[in-house]
């Protein structure tokens, strides 16, 4: 399937996914379970870095249009679509990503998975609980929101991808 139309594809069910059904789920404690950067994150590698801002900004408008939270959410969704190449530089293989078609965790394996998107999405949830409560009077509150909603993200996250990513190996 073409690039551009699996992206768009992905736009639309995770942007409805996350207004529609999670942004409705009110567990308690803090707990706020986010999928859509998982969109983010399975872009095309040889994305550039200001296309994928603005394509991340455009998506956390989109967000933010259904969740009334006034552009926190497009602002994480920048910061986490800004250190994307770098968290993937850093973890880089050592043949590169030339041979890599899709980013996901069948085509680059559980650890890559676990570090680069756990790195960004801790960075993500950082940037977004600290944004929403500007206040340094509750920063244990802030931790206790981040400590909570990452695992809980990160799992359907995982399950997302096992469920609805193909398991065709890629070549590396």
């Amino acid at each position: 399937m073409n690039s551009f139309v699996l992206n768009s594809i992905r736009f639309v069910l995770f942007a409805l996914f996350q207004a529609l059904i999670l942004n409705n789920l009110e567990p308690g404690l803090g707990l706020y379970v986010m999928i859509y950067p998982l969109f983010i994150f399975m872009l095309p590698f040889q994305m550039g870095t200001v296309p994928l801002m603005l394509l991340s900004f455009a998506f956390g408008l989109v967000i933010d249009s259904f969740s009334n939270t006034f552009g926190l959410h497009a602002s994480s969704a920048v910061i986490m679509a800004f250190f994307r190449p770098i968290i993937f530089k850093w973890l880089s293989p050592r043949d590169g990503y030339e041979s890599v078609e899709s980013v996901n965790v069948y085509s680059m394996g559980g650890r890559w998975f676990l570090y680069a998107y756990g790195s960004l999405l801790l960075i993500h949830h950082i940037w977004f609980f600290t944004i929403e409560s500007f206040k340094l009077n509750e920063f244990i509150w802030i931790l206790i929101k981040i400590g909570l909603s990452v695992p809980s993200s990160f799992l359907l996250s995982l399950l997302v991808q096992f469920i609805f990513v193909s398991n065709k190996k890629a070549v590396r």
